[in-house]
């Protein structure tokens, strides 16, 4: 699809009711009442403490792609793009009408929603829903089981969210949109199953480099069967990881939300107009692997004694507070950072650093301004 034709249509079916990175059940089910017949929407059971786990099927082909996201509770920027793309493919675009009539998606757009209500990334026992894909421990692990067992996908997209950490390398390029073919068994080899996945994101990857160029990643593909994109990949599903990073002064995600909407939609046309089978995976092979080189702030050349300078780096803890989510800044390593990249950089230029009432900058420390040569600066 045409790069410029997407960005309309983003733009165009953008759920302005979702935004910024607090999403829960109670913002999409007014979404999801809304079109409930046309989304064809029900609720496939509870969560731990009895929260309801909704579930849209939307199309009629024979192609079946399930889709889930928001497994971790703060990983809420698929979420918003999913509504994106279920509002654009129920609209009356002829050219992506084609989509629904080659395909059917199964969408749970929230798995965890006790996670998202206190915004962490377990579910309400404590228990991390993409360890469970053996011992489905869980009621929201059964359930998402349960689905695919009955739904039967060609396809599975495993939808989360990555932290700023993480570079397409090391490049000093932030890893916008990190993608992943999962193993299939402890050998990790290029199965026919793996390559039907890496053939998707290979089209995935060339549409994203023209908007993000160099900031698209991969992930390290170990074996987990405890992970459930394993799990389905070893049972021959072609199963695609996606997880939405951070783009420059996108705290939000708001426009993360923009390239993984354009991801998927690309993806729902090429798998709808081809027969996938793998033979098409090399392009996979070149986007280079995630690395942990950022953080979010760092302060060069800090003076800390008469004859040493380091550097200091910060991240930004989330939390949520009042339903919003805050971003505190707290010191994260005192050090000679010359390897590593920020998303935010300042100079001290050799001076000492404190914070805003005088005292020296420690590990674990939480400040939201520093003074450098008596100028107070903003740290977020």
């Amino acid at each position: 699809m045409n790069i410029e034709h997407i960005k309309a249509l983003f733009l165009k079916h953008r759920e302005k009711r979702l935004s910024d990175r607090y999403i829960t059940h109670h913002h999409i089910e007014p979404l999801i009442k809304s079109r409930h017949k046309e989304w064809r929407a029900d609720i496939k059971g509870t969560s731990v403490l009895g929260n309801p786990i909704h579930v849209i099927k939307i199309g009629t082909g024979n192609k079946k792609v399930l889709m889930w996201s928001q497994m971790h509770g703060n990983e809420s920027t698929t979420t918003k793009a999913l509504f994106d793309l279920l509002n654009t493919l129920s609209s009356t675009e002829t050219q992506i009408a084609h989509i629904l009539e080659s395909c059917t998606l199964y969408i749970i757009p929230i798995l965890n929603p006790d996670g998202a209500l206190v915004y962490t990334r377990l579910n309400a026992n404590q228990v991390d829903l993409n360890r469970d894909a053996q011992n489905l421990s869980q009621p929201e692990s059964v359930i998402l089981r349960s689905v695919f067992n009955n739904f039967k996908p060609h396809f599975c997209y495993n939808l989360h969210g990555q932290r700023t950490i993480f570079g397409a390398g090391n490049t000093g390029r932030s890893a916008t949109v990190s993608f992943l073919s999962p193993a299939q068994d402890k050998s990790c080899k290029l199965t026919a199953n793996r390559k039907m996945a890496m053939e998707v994101i290979a089209v995935m990857n060339t549409k994203l480099q023209k908007l993000i160029p160099n900031q698209v990643g991969v992930y390290d593909d170990a074996f987990n069967l405890n992970c459930v994109g394993d799990m389905f990949q070893s049972e021959n599903v072609p199963t695609i990881l996606f997880e939405a990073g951070h783009y420059k002064r996108d705290y939000s995600r708001d426009k993360t939300r923009e390239f993984i909407y354009i991801a998927l939609l690309e993806s729902l046309d090429y798998i709808a107009k081809n027969e996938v089978n793998g033979s098409s995976y090399e392009g996979y092979l070149g986007i280079p692997e995630n690395e942990k080189c950022f953080f979010d702030v760092i302060i060069r050349n800090v003076k800390t004694t008469e004859q040493t300078t380091q550097d200091i780096a910060f991240m930004y803890q989330e939390k949520l507070i009042n339903n919003k989510i805050e971003f505190i800044p707290t010191v994260e390593k005192i050090d000679d950072l010359t390897n590593y990249f920020a998303h935010k950089e300042l100079d001290a230029n050799y001076m000492s650093v404190t914070d805003e009432h005088g005292n020296g900058l420690k590990v674990f420390n939480a400040n939201d301004f520093v003074v450098i040569n008596n100028n107070k600066i903003a740290l977020f």
